[in-house]
């Protein structure tokens, strides 16, 4: 079972839809005049917000000088630009981080305008596959043609299904939406071999509270999303589509109440590892022929199956001292959900499989999919007034399909090789500090500090691009079949994830893409992964003042690092295997040093009049990142600074560029509705709590701005979290 933690989650999808121009005089800005294509019918989009970062990477003009830093640091750092730049739109939030994820966009457009511009006799094999790819997206003129010819032939097989046995058949076929699945991953407790995971998915709406919410807004979601559901199933030709979608979302419904489980309950590895023989899963498919399925998906010779969610034995409870509210939150698991595929009607499961056909391919299907999709889950989810231009949606397809070829040409223009150089030397200096750092803490006792060190001392990290880019051999990609398209790359990539197992474990593969702006941490492998396209501003640039570089990809590094030492990433050992390498007393006093971070967080109110929270316990682990990640940023800056004149620049000092480097990078804002989505799904702490969550915490920042009693951010020593 892969573990792995990104910057931003994979609930953030739309965290790397977009950014423009950066102002700035950095060798590596993005040039103005792109040639942008469109896709017929469709305007040019407005002029987007653009970033400067002065002559040192971040601009002093840009400072609220009427904001005291101890009251509000985010907006002593922040507001002026926020006030300056309000939301495209395009977008449900902007921001640095999003900002930058448009210039990958704009880069990799100008790559495809090269392509298209090529005879296409020229072209190789490749570059044909990755300009096909994307003018078959854009090509809405015979998506509209087409109609739902390009489905008719899956939604048929859907139809002909008369039998559990046969729509369990389509369930292990790649393409089609199941319910329950499986597929292969590094084994979490034996990480020198493959293993199939399964589990279960089902839900429509993001989450299982969006089915338990009974406010007034809930209900008017709900009521918006039976009706797109009814919409898709009218389409498909249902005499009656609003009575098969209240059966579509009361199955849905149950799996939420009865199966699911709370989200922050589910982050918990020692609840989420379930080692079982074929014979104990097929044991619990009740009607599902499990069996079966694994044949078809080809992981039936797998040495185990590990199930995410099973509902905790008596020892376990005991063990792991579940309360009753805790376990008020577990649902019936993988048992469970079996359970309810035996008893739920064929012709309700038929439905459920229409509408994630439908909606799952809206974007190429004909517009009224297209926008149907979109004002459910983008107006009324996320609050976004207009679709995103197609041509960016074409790059998101294209990178889909083919992301690693695309990758190739991206980083042979746009990652210079100085950048790794300096990475590597940021690297080895936040390793340095987390070893000071380990040695020095009083709350951890020898013993464990030995086994933190070896960890320590396995990291391995990866920086701009793995070495032997994905070559998607076998995949071919046809011109006006979008969903063609679709339905081969997901075939060829399940024939890809099952022939792992069984081999040895490629500690060279990646699961970002070289142009992702995004990090990640890896427990399995004990690997921390910083692709190409976070490497430019407001991260990194080589002619950032040295502060700004530790404050921003610095912090981003010792996140990551922090990622293998918080409440779940410290529960893996040096060589990535999940088992408890603590002593009791040391496990307890940094669960104490946690839950003291989860009450801070708790307590950050920003809805409903203080009625709507973050979750503490859901974002801990990213909390624990930023905390911790900072800290050990800081100190990593001291390190590579020592004996060096640190000269105040624009009046100020390296400490206080330190952190406003830190706070730009989470420079951010966005619509309600986004910001509601995100409280209940995002393991992630809302933005201004990435800044104002973390530097109350940290000495060196009270130093650094003169923060003192009586400031709204002020915490006493006693109160502050330091834990790594």
């Amino acid at each position: 079972m892969i573990q792995k933690t990104a910057l931003f989650g994979a609930s953030l999808a739309a965290l790397a839809l977009s950014a423009p121009a950066f102002a700035n005089d950095d060798a590596h800005a993005h040039e103005d005049g792109i040639e942008v294509l469109l896709a017929e019918g469709e305007a040019a989009a407005p002029a987007l917000p653009t970033m400067s970062f002065g002559s040192w990477g971040f601009d002093p003009a840009l400072i609220a000088t009427d904001i005291k830093p101890g009251d509000d640091f985010n907006a002593y750092a922040n507001k002026r630009w926020i006030d300056a730049n309000p939301l495209p739109p395009e977008f449900s939030r902007i921001g640095a981080f999003v900002l930058l994820g448009e210039k990958s966009t704009y880069d990799v457009k100008a790559l495809m305008d090269e392509l298209a511009a090529k005879d296409p006799a020229s072209l190789s094999a490749d570059e044909q596959r990755i300009i096909t790819a994307y003018n078959t997206y854009l090509d809405t003129a015979a998506i509209e043609a087409a109609g739902l010819a390009p489905a008719k032939p899956y939604l048929e097989r859907i139809a002909g299904a008369k039998t559990l046995d046969d729509l369990a058949m389509l369930w292990a076929e790649p393409g089609f939406a199941s319910p329950v699945g499986g597929g292969v991953g590094v084994d979490a407790k034996q990480p020198d071999r493959h293993i199939a995971n399964v589990g279960f998915g089902g839900l429509g709406l993001p989450d299982r509270d969006y089915y338990l919410d009974t406010t007034e807004k809930g209900a008017a979601i709900q009521a918006k999303y039976k009706s797109y559901v009814a919409f898709l199933l009218g389409e498909a030709g249902y005499e009656d589509p609003e009575a098969q979608a209240a059966e579509v979302y009361a199955f849905e419904d149950r799996i939420a109440r009865e199966v699911a489980w709370d989200r922050a309950v589910r982050r918990n590895r020692d609840l989420t590892y379930n080692l079982l023989t074929a014979d104990e899963l097929a044991a619990i498919g009740g009607k599902v022929p499990v069996t079966a399925m694994l044949a078809k998906i080809g992981i039936a010779n797998s040495p185990g199956f590990v199930v995410g969610l099973m509902p905790p034995t008596p020892e376990e409870i005991a063990a792991l001292k579940l309360d009753e509210a805790t376990l008020a939150k577990i649902g019936t698991g993988l048992p469970g959900m079996f359970a309810l595929l035996g008893e739920t009607p064929v012709e309700t499961l038929k439905a459920w499989m229409v509408k994630e056909f439908l909606s799952g391919n809206a974007a190429v299907l004909p517009k009224r999919f297209d926008d149907a999709s979109f004002e459910f889950f983008g107006k009324t989810l996320r609050g976004t007034p207009e679709q995103r231009p197609r041509w960016k949606r074409a790059i998101g397809e294209s990178e889909g399909l083919l992301g690693e070829l695309i990758g190739k040409a991206y980083v042979a223009r746009y990652f210079p090789p100085e950048n790794k150089v300096a990475m590597d030397e940021l690297v080895a200096n936040l390793r340095t500090a987390l070893g000071q750092s380990i040695d020095e803490i009083s709350w951890m006792g020898a013993e464990t500090k030995a086994q933190a060190h070896a960890k320590l001392a396995s990291f391995d990290p990866k920086i701009g691009y793995r070495p032997n880019l994905e070559t998607y051999e076998g995949l071919a990609i046809v011109p006006g079949d979008a969903i063609a398209n679709r339905m081969a790359a997901a075939k060829w990539g399940q024939a890809d994830n099952v022939a792992k197992l069984g081999q040895p474990i490629d500690r060279t593969e990646w699961g970002m893409l070289p142009q992702t702006v995004n990090a990640y941490y890896n427990s399995v492998k004990n690997e921390i992964v910083f692709p190409a396209g976070i490497l430019q501003q407001p991260f990194f640039a080589l002619t950032n003042d040295i502060a700004v570089n530790y404050g921003a990809i610095g912090g981003v590094i010792g996140h990551e690092m922090g990622h293998g030492f918080d409440d779940q990433g410290s529960k893996s050992d040096a060589s990535g295997a999940l088992r408890n390498w603590w002593t009791d007393a040391d496990r307890a006093a940094f669960d104490g040093l946690g839950n003291a971070l989860v009450a801070q967080y708790n307590a950050f109110c920003p809805l409903d009049a203080g009625a709507t929270c973050v979750n503490g316990r859901l974002t801990l682990g990213e909390n624990i990142g930023d905390v911790g990640g900072l800290s050990m940023a800081y100190r990593a800056y001291k390190l590579a600074t020592k004996g060096k004149d640190v000269p105040v620049i624009d009046g100020l000092t390296g400490d206080q560029r330190f952190f406003l480097a830190w706070a730009q990078v989470w420079r951010s804002t966005q619509r309600e509705e986004n910001y509601r989505n995100r409280l209940r799904t995002d393991s992630h702490s809302p933005e201004e709590y990435r800044v104002n969550g973390v530097v109350r915490n940290l000495d060196e920042w009270y130093e650094a701005f003169g923060v003192k009693p009586g400031d709204a951010m002020y915490l006493p020593p006693e109160k502050r979290v330091r834990i790594w």
